[in-house]
């Protein structure tokens, strides 16, 4: 079945899909936040440019889209009908790159946590709380405290 769209307006459909500061990452560092972890956001110098750095916690968080980043067994991970062989060859560098960031990651001794963008959207509370397991609580500091004391 052919595109409905034009090539135009599916050109501008695909420039309107950001690469972060997505709803999902919002989502995910609000949460933070408010729990008390601080963290920083896109960090260039490391690989992949994790979307959250908790540097206190030597932890990375990247928040995947499933259509991108093809999380198996997830419905949202189907391969357009269209440009088959283009989209197979871009999914397959895009899980080439994330396996290679996430290792390259580790050996520097950063814990690397991945989200993907149905877990947060469908069992958000349940997925922030295997981060939280993961990085454990947020470090109380006259600057991190969430209960107006100022310790």
């Amino acid at each position: 079945m052919a595109d409905k769209l034009t090539v135009e307006r599916r050109s501008w459909n695909m420039s309107k899909i950001r690469s972060k500061d997505t709803t999902i990452e919002t989502k995910v560092r609000q949460w933070l936040f408010h729990h008390g972890y601080r963290y920083r956001k896109n960090v260039k110098g490391m690989p992949g440019k994790p979307d959250i750095f908790l540097g206190s916690y030597n932890t990375v968080v990247f928040v995947h889209g499933c259509f991108w980043h093809r999380h198996l067994g997830c419905i949202e991970a189907a391969v357009p009908k269209t440009r088959t062989a283009f989209w197979l060859e871009k999914f397959e560098k895009n899980i080439s790159n994330d396996k290679k960031n996430i290792q390259t990651l580790e050996s520097m001794g950063y814990q690397v946590i991945v989200l993907w963008e149905c877990e947060i959207e469908k069992h958000f509370e349940e997925t922030m709380d295997k981060v939280v397991s993961v990085i454990g609580p947020p470090h109380k500091g006259k600057k991190n405290r969430d209960d107006g004391s100022k310790e």
